[in-house]
């Protein structure tokens, strides 16, 4: 073999070894070939820009339900058909691609791969049938949207929110027993309840029978748990007696307080076992893939082997091509701490931890002043006013002025007075920018970790430029819309937010929640799903039953929401027209108005009265799974993120980075966790 062909077979090993490497620094656990045009692939079907075009037509599928039936803006069929079909023809080809990497076996034998081919296949079926029954005149429906949000679990780049599909489906079991105790107690205190009241012929406020019917009492007892129609069902049995009030208080006590807490209680536990898990199985395969990668690299060393500085330099420029030569010196001193020139099995593995901690280099730089006038800038009227600026007093000062504005936010807009004080505060808070940029270098103040003063300038010019904008149009007299001012007042609120930034512990509460956003949007991505399923399923069922004629409209249909079935009804009187399945943004909202619980029995009853009885199921299974389920399982996660991110040290890598920065002369380098 020649020096050419152990070149191309070194190179060859090395993207090999990058790409365990890569795997194991993101924790994707995929089986892929190890041929070279198999690892080629493996390193294109992970590169941001393909995972980026595959979300892309995801998010193009999802919003289709906003142009169809029923529609927010109503497209020909012909196009939105066409679109869908693009759309499954790319995650056909990304599909086609991943079994590219994949061997054969490996492929078929995963179900996430299986259910994106019979999602396309059912999904192509229900067009064809669709457009055929469409084009002859026939009532069809499009039956395969629910299936869409499949397509956001399924394929490979969303390991994250599989997990946390996996974390719901490994906690069913133990909410299961919970579940069936909890609607058994439900049960029997609706056939007591049947049987204290239905013999005594009482009557609702709206002049219905009370608690005659089994179905109708277990519906307002499990409603009851929720405390949405408290203390209305008990009413009309407390008017005739006190002692009756035991009976629902007794229930509120059992069901309300007692089952859902035991079901949060078991939830919390259930994720806590089942994060332990994942979290073993993620070591396991991080480190198995990381010896995978050191025994293509390791050569024979005395008695053991290991991998030469050479070869891992080469291998870290493949792995992170955008850090710095300083940067990768500094992971090598880091990880060879004893200077051997190489590194053994054990040292290679943290590799992957080492690069998931981000190291920001602040650069010491010249203020730009202090080079075009370096006497004044050096004077010592300048030097005052730096340290003056630099002082706690500068700042305690401005959080006086905060709250001082926030007093005259408060005021009336139209007085003068008022719009006089927003000119001089806002002008306080220009004054201070700026003369933050005159003590600070303004690259390092406006560096990217620099939320605050990132926050705090955005929101000050933005508020400048509204406020310039309003007082032009008002001085123009043809002024005439809101939006302006309703962007200024928001504005100036928000400003109110940066006094958080002066207490320590409002500071770390916030960072906290901060570093636990890209964690919580698995769980809203989660939530995603699971809504926009039972939004199809709510347009397919409820479209067209109830309407909205707007604010000040004079049809007489307008006061029962043009459907007679609400004549008198709760639902009408309280002017839920708009509350409706007639389009996807619609029933979003209307779901989420169901998942705060507050009136979703009003809710309820209306789609009820406009279909049928069973319409009940949709919005108890809603509740069911979102409320109890979901909800539930999102509260154990942000208590046990917390609790973690709240009290966690730094790790054992960080502080050796730290360690090695300071020996390096380097400190004025951060770490950032990614």
């Amino acid at each position: 073999m020649g020096p050419a062909e152990l070149n191309l077979a070194d190179d060859e090993q090395l993207l090999l070894a990058a790409a365990y490497v890569s795997d194991a620094q993101y924790n994707r656990n995929i089986q892929f070939e190890t041929s070279p045009q198999a690892v080629r692939f493996y390193k294109l079907y992970n590169h941001w820009s393909t995972q980026g075009i595959t979300y892309f037509f995801i998010l193009v599928d999802l919003f289709l339900g906003l142009f169809e039936e029923p529609a927010v803006y109503l497209l020909p069929l012909w196009v939105t058909s066409t679109i869908e079909f693009i759309c499954l023809v790319m995650f056909s080809v990304r599909l086609l691609h991943f079994s590219k990497v994949t061997p054969t076996k490996v492929f078929w034998k995963d179900a996430k791969n299986i259910c994106v081919i019979v999602t396309i296949l059912l999904t192509l079926l229900d067009m064809i049938v669709y457009l055929a029954l469409a084009q002859n005149g026939y009532p069809a429906v499009r039956w395969s949207r629910v299936l869409r949000p499949l397509f956001c679990v399924n394929f490979t780049e969303s390991r994250q929110l599989r997990r946390a599909f996996r974390n719901i489906r490994n906690s069913l079991p133990e909410i299961a027993y919970v579940f069936v105790l909890f609607m058994f107690s439900v049960a029997v205190f609706s056939l007591m309840a049947l049987k204290l009241f239905a013999k005594r012929k009482l009557r609702t406020g709206e002049g219905a029978p009370y608690f005659s019917n089994y179905l109708d009492v277990f519906f307002n007892l499990y409603v009851l748990v929720t405390t949405a129609n408290s203390p209305d069902v008990m009413m009309p049995a407390y008017e005739v007696s006190w002692a009756y009030s035991i009976f629902f208080i007794v229930f509120i006590i059992v069901n309300t307080y007692v089952f859902m807490s035991l079901f949060l209680a078991v939830v919390y536990n259930d994720y806590k076992k089942h994060l332990k898990n994942e979290v073993r199985k993620l070591v396991y395969m991080k480190h198995r893939k990381m010896i995978e990668a050191f025994n293509i690299l390791k050569m024979k060393n005395e008695a053991e082997f290991v991998v030469p500085h050479s070869r891992w330099q080469q291998l870290v420029k493949l792995v992170a091509a955008d850090i710095p030569s300083s940067h990768r010196e500094l992971l090598w001193r880091i990880l060879d701490d004893e200077q051997k020139g190489y590194l053994g099995r054990e040292s290679f593995i943290g590799l992957a931890d080492l690069l998931n901690i981000q190291i920001v280099q602040m650069k010491d730089r010249v203020h730009p002043l202090e080079k075009c006038m370096p006497r004044v800038y050096t004077s010592t009227v300048s030097k005052l006013i730096r340290r003056m600026v630099a002082h706690r007093a500068f700042r305690y000062t401005y959080d006086l002025i905060i709250v001082i504005n926030a007093i005259f936010i408060g005021g009336d807009e139209m007085n003068p007075l008022i719009t006089k004080a927003e000119w001089a505060f806002l002008t306080l808070y220009l004054v201070e920018i700026l003369l933050k940029l005159y003590t600070h270098e303004p690259r390092a103040f406006f560096a990217k970790f620099q939320f605050w003063n990132w926050f705090d300038t955005i929101i000050i010019v933005a508020a400048l430029l509204g406020t310039i904008a309003n007082t032009a149009l008002k001085s123009s007299g043809g002024y005439s819309s809101q939006q302006i001012l309703d962007i200024v007042f928001i504005l100036r609120v928000l400003r109110l937010i940066r006094i958080i930034d002066s207490f320590h512990r409002f500071r770390v509460l916030l960072n906290t929640l901060v570093n636990l956003i890209p964690t919580m949007l698995t769980y809203a991505g989660l939530l995603v799903v699971v809504y926009y399923i039972f939004a199809v399923v709510g347009m397919e069922a409820f479209k067209g039953r109830i309407h909205f004629y707007g604010v000040n409209s004079s049809n007489p249909a307008a006061a029962y929401c043009g459907n007679p079935a609400l004549k008198g009804s709760q639902f009408a009187a309280m002017r839920y027209c708009r509350n409706n399945f007639n389009n996807l943004p619609s029933a979003i909202v209307l779901l989420i108005e169901l998942t705060v619980v507050n009136q979703w029995h009003v809710l309820a009853t209306g789609f009820v009265m406009v279909t049928h009885l069973t319409a009940r199921i949709f919005f108890v299974v809603f509740h069911i799974v979102v409320v109890i389920i979901l909800i539930n399982i999102f509260i154990a996660f942000v208590l046990e993120a917390f609790f973690v991110e709240h009290s966690l040290a730094r790790s054992a890598m960080e502080t050796a980075i730290e360690k090695k920065i300071q020996e390096l002369g380097m400190g004025d380098s951060v770490i950032q966790d990614c």
